[in-house]
Parts: structure tokens; C-alpha cells; sequence
């Protein structure tokens, strides 16, 4: 059966929704690369929740919001399939497991020291999400790369952020204004946004290119401005409430970490120097050796890497005491680290999606955001190359090749691209295959 025979799937009930997203938080490594694969993976070709067009074009807006991108875009689709409470579900589970595990992670850190106890099954998630990043590279490139100025834009991306270290934001800024100039100058190679002809031949999603813009998810500025009110309200509400507990360790953790949520552009590497360097030095909630233990951890849970911030809270609420015991003293703290770090989040979600969704059709920004998915083919495939890099050669490349890492690679590759296995079976049988290795040939 052809693609234009298939008949759009039914629209997920709210538990079926909520289902998935569960799920997709207990599998979401990778950093944002892996994650955001994962999720295409899922909704795009698995579900068909949504197009690939309305895809990428949520995945623009939240790469040009400061914070973590993958969760933000978790955050918009389950926003726009199920009104504020499917956002708040997809946002909030996509990062609820791995802050439980991080909290989990960092009271066995303080208590017995040792943080090594899920190697073995992450060994052979790795190179799981290895491939299915190359995967997604693959697929995204072939249907939103639609004229040479865009694979040139891409390939530039790639080598702008791999070699020449160029900042993330830079390099988004200046491929939406390639975009916007390629626009002006050959409207034709636009194409409608975000590819070509050929990329209209896909199967029939919940969400489609042509679907109508919800009800909820029209743009209003009222709307929008009451929302920025509710969450600048609510962060404040729980602020006075910390406050009222009188201990300054979390006030100043709700500030610190406010703040860093809106200056994050760049994901979470490009904030970590930040962090590190003020709840080190600054405030000493822990030592440098502790931030790099917390960074360890942070690479080999999942959710959005920024987590090892509820990591750092932990570790300075129960250095600090913030209440009654050393463990709920690190629950508390790291909480309110969690809760500062992603409030802004989907607070940007929930009142500007609705101005992004007005924008499908503007001629005027489909240039620069045709631009931008661009960018963020080549930024996709660096940070593959990045994650194969420490996957399979975990001592650099001066030390030995870890060949049996890269066979789960191969073989999870042949999987999705093949047998059109999903992300999560396939990271699922990688992690029993990691176990059963790594107990059988320790090394």
C-alpha cells in the first residue's frame, strides 16, 4: 500500500499520550540529538502523530529558545495534540524519570560513593543512539534539503561547529540569514518551507502539513501576555514560599537558576562553564570534582543533560541542610533546581508556540526557517559524530577501538533503516544486549 492510500491515524486519547511520553522519558538519552531523533523516530514515522514539516518547524522555534530544546519540543507537540495539559504531561514527563534517577544517583553518590551500577546497561544503549542519530540525519536531510544551498548550508554547519567551534546561536543567526536572503533572491528554492515536492509523499499524520490550527493553539497577544503573568506568578509564589522557610541556600538557588534558564542558548554545554564556575566557586554547594562526577552522570541518564543540575541542587541542599535530614535536604533542593531550571521552558512554549503556529504559512519566514533546519542537519550530524566519538573510542583516538560497541551500532542501524524497528524496542534490546555482554566479558 502507497503512502497516499494509508488513512490518518486516530488522534491518541490523553492515557495514550501520557503512555508514551512515560516511556519516552525513560529512554531519552542521548543528549538532544539522540532525543530529538528519538522522538522523530516515534511520532514522525512510527505513530504518525505528527508531519515532518510540522515537525521541524516546532523544532526551529525551540532551537532559537534559550534551555533545553528536546524537552521544549516534547513541551509543543504534546501542547498542540492535547491543549496545556498534554504540555505539561510531555513536557514535565520528559524530564520527571531522569530527575528522579539523578536525585536517586546522587544520594547513592554521598552515601557509598559509587555511581557505576548502570555501565553496563548504558554500554549497550550508547551505540543505540548512535545510529538512530545517523538515522535521523539521513532522513531529516532527504526530505527538508530540497537545493544545493542547503546541503552547502548544512555541510558549513557541520564544520562550523565541529572544527572551527563557532557558537550554536551563531550559527543558527546566520543560517536563518542565509535563509532570509535566499528567500528574497530565489523564492523558488523554498519550496513551501521545508522541502521540496518529493517530501509531500509521505503517509497521512494526526497532525498534517495542511491540518488546521487548533482552536487552542491560535495566537492572541492577550493570551499570551496573561500566560507570561500566570508563570511569572506562579515562579514567584513558590519563590516567597522558600523564603518563608528562611534558609538562604534555596532562595538563592531559585534565582541563580531562573536566571541560567533564560541565558542557556546553546544547550547545556554552553552553560555548564557558567554553572560550574558559580555553584563552585561562588556559592561552593560542591567541588569541581563533584561538578565532573555530576556531568558523568548526567551523559548516562535520561533526560535532558542540564539534569546534572538537579545533581548540584542535591549536593548543595544536603551540604547545606536545608532541612531536617541529609536526604530531604537534597530532595528539597534539588526540586527546587528542577523546578526553577524548566518553569522558563514552558513558559516560552505555552506563549509562544501559539505566534510560531500563526507562521506556518508566511512566505516571509519560511526562508529563514528553511534555513535554520538547515543548520540543524549539519549541528545534528555533529553532535553524531561527537557521541560516536566517546562511544567507540572511549580513551580518545589514540587508544583502541571498542569494536563490539560499534557492531551494536551497525546492527541497531540495519534495524531502523531495514526492518523499520522503533527507537524504543531497539535501545531496549541494545540495553539487554549490553548487560548480558558486559556480564559475560568483563572489561
Amino acid at each position: 500500500m502507497s503512502d497516499k492510500q494509508l488513512s490518518a491515524p486516530k488522534m491518541p486519547t490523553l492515557g495514550e499520550a501520557f503512555r508514551f511520553w512515560f516511556k519516552l522519558g525513560l529512554i531519552s538519552f542521548g543528549g538532544p540529538a539522540g532525543q530529538i531523533a528519538i522522538m522523530r523516530q516515534e511520532l514522525v514515522e512510527r505513530y504518525r502523530w505528527i508531519s515532518e514539516k510540522r515537525f521541524l518547524h516546532a523544532l526551529n522555534y525551540c532551537m532559537l529558545l534559550p534551555g533545553p530544546e528536546a524537552q521544549q519540543l516534547a513541551t509543543y507537540i504534546g501542547w498542540l495534540m492535547h491543549r496545556s495539559w498534554g504540555g505539561v504531561i510531555a513536557g514535565g514527563l520528559f524530564v520527571l524519570p531522569g530527575a528522579i534517577i539523578m536525585m536517586a544517583l546522587a544520594w547513592g553518590y554521598l552515601t557509598f560513593g559509587n555511581t557505576t551500577i548502570l555501565q553496563a546497561v548504558l554500554w549497550g544503549i550508547k551505540p543505540a543512539v548512535v545510529a538512530l542519530v545517523l538515522f535521523a540525519v539521513y532522513r531529516i536531510a532527504s526530505k527538508s534539503l530540497n537545493h544545493a544551498v542547503w546541503w552547502v548550508l548544512a555541510v558549513s554547519s557541520f564544520v562550523a561547529v565541529t572544527f572551527l567551534k563557532i557558537g550554536f546561536p551563531w550559527v543558527v543567526a546566520g543560517a536563518a540569514l542565509v535563509g532570509w536572503i535566499t528567500g528574497e533572491l530565489h523564492p523558488n528554492w523554498i519550496s513551501g518551507g521545508h522541502g521540496d515536492g518529493k517530501a509531500k509523499l509521505h503517509a497521512p499524520a494526526v497532525i498534517d502539513d495542511d491540518t488546521p490550527t487548533p482552536s487552542h493553539a491560535r495566537f492572541s497577544w492577550r493570551h499570551s501576555l496573561a500566560l507570561i503573568g500566570i508563570f511569572a506568578a506562579l515562579g514567584a509564589s513558590v519563590y516567597a514560599l522558600l523564603a518563608q522557610i528562611g534558609n538562604k541556600t534555596l532562595t538563592e538557588m531559585a534565582e541563580f537558576f531562573t536566571s541560567s534558564a533564560l541565558i542557556t542558548f546553546g544547550g547545556a554545554y554552553a552553560v555548564l562553564p557558567y554553572v560550574t564556575q558559580a555553584a563552585v566557586e561562588n556559592y561552593q554547594w560542591l567541588t569541581t570534582a563533584q561538578m565532573m562526577d555530576g556531568l558523568a552522570l548526567g551523559e548516562t541518564t535520561p533526560g535532558p543533560l542540564i539534569l546534572i543540575l538537579t545533581f548540584v541542587g542535591y549536593l548543595g541542599g544536603a551540604k547545606n541542610a536545608v532541612a531536617n535530614s541529609p536526604l530531604a535536604s537534597g530532595v528539597l533542593a534539588a526540586s527546587v533546581v528542577t523546578f526553577f531550571t524548566f518553569l522558563p521552558s514552558f513558559m516560552m512554549i505555552f506563549a509562544g508556540a501559539p505566534f510560531i503556529e500563526s507562521t506556518r504559512r508566511s512566505p516571509k519566514l519560511h526562508a529563514p526557517l528553511t534555513g535554520i533546519t538547515a543548520a540543524v542537519v549539519g549541528v545534528i550530524a555533529s553532535l553524531a559524530v561527537f557521541f560516536a566519538q566517546h562511544t567507540f573510542w572511549p580513551n580518545g583516538f589514540n587508544g583502541t577501538m571498542d569494536w563490539l560497541s560499534a557492531l551494536i551500532a551497525a546492527v541497531a542501524l540495519i534495524a531502523f533503516v531495514k526492518f523499520k524497528r522503533g527507537a524504543m524496542e531497539t535501545i531496549a534490546v541494545c540495553a539487554g544486549i549490553g548487560l548480558v555482554v558486559r556480564l559475560l566479558l568483563p572489561f
